[in-house]
């Protein structure tokens, strides 16, 4: 007997905006505000989703399968092709450009994470999608599908914005990080990723948020002694490669969960 939670609907989403994607999407909104380069915030995000997936990845050398959903830049392949066999997706030949310099030894493909019908059942040991599924119009059918694609055992690591975290009644919601890009087409709440992976069939393993990094929360204070103040926490869980933050206190939202 299937005891697996009924998925809720996924709520009703305007197209999806495809003309956004590219070169431009990374020349605009949250890439625009904040640099890329050596010890930047995107610099130790990456660094550590790759220690997450190093830790929580079944074992097994480098022949194991690892499939990133939204490749874009290609950097957390880069530093994982040497622990995986990577694949990565995307839906521009330019970002999937970019993947293939930034992981040479990752095959890279233009395809979209709607359409994930061209790989096999159990092909990947790990799947990863790091703000992608926000991008999605029916993200439920997306998880159904990666839960298809893993082999028993295998993780799947997602992050997404979190809508209602706790600082964000300070913020304009609609020029906020979360609210300014117009292809955030389906931020929902942590209970919502919850409930979708778990009728999946998938196991949660920790879901738990990256901290208050959309500075300015105040009046008067300074930025960056706000990001001094508010980011302190997410830069001591990201270096100790912990998981420790609260779901409340995180712009965005990350789950981690095993196909059992």
């Amino acid at each position: 007997m299937d005891d697996r939670p009924t998925p809720s609907p996924t709520p009703a989403s305007p197209p999806v905006p495809l003309d956004e994607y590219g070169r431009k999407y990374f020349q605009s909104y949250n890439y625009a505000d904040r640099p890329l380069g050596r010890f930047s915030m995107y610099w130790f995000a990456r660094r550590y989703y790759a220690a997450l997936v190093r830790r929580y990845a079944p074992p097994g050398g480098p022949e194991r399968a690892l499939l990133e959903l939204g490749s874009g830049l290609g950097h957390l392949l880069g530093l994982l092709q040497d622990d995986f066999a990577c694949t990565g997706i995307d839906l521009d030949a330019w970002t999937v450009a970019q993947t293939q310099r930034n992981a040479p030894r990752a095959r890279a493909l233009v395809q979209s994470a709607d359409d994930l019908s061209s790989f096999p059942d159990g092909a990947f040991h790990v799947v990863v999608a790091l703000h992608v599924v926000e991008h999605l119009p029916d993200p439920a059918r997306t998880i159904r599908e990666v839960y298809r694609l893993l082999q028993p055992g295998g993780l799947w690591l997602f992050a997404t914005p979190n809508p209602g975290y706790s600082l964000r009644r300070f913020k304009d919601p609609a020029t906020d990080a979360i609210g300014k890009d117009p292809t955030h087409i389906n931020c929902q709440p942590p209970a919502q990723w919850r409930a979708w992976c778990q009728a999946a069939g998938f196991r949660m393993l920790r879901h738990f948020g990256d901290g208050l990094w959309d500075v300015p929360y105040l009046p008067v204070i300074p930025r960056v002694v706000q990001f001094g103040l508010f980011g302190f926490p997410a830069f001591l869980q990201v270096i100790t490669r912990t998981t420790i933050t609260p779901l409340s206190l995180g712009v965005n939202q990350i789950g981690i969960a095993r196909r059992p």
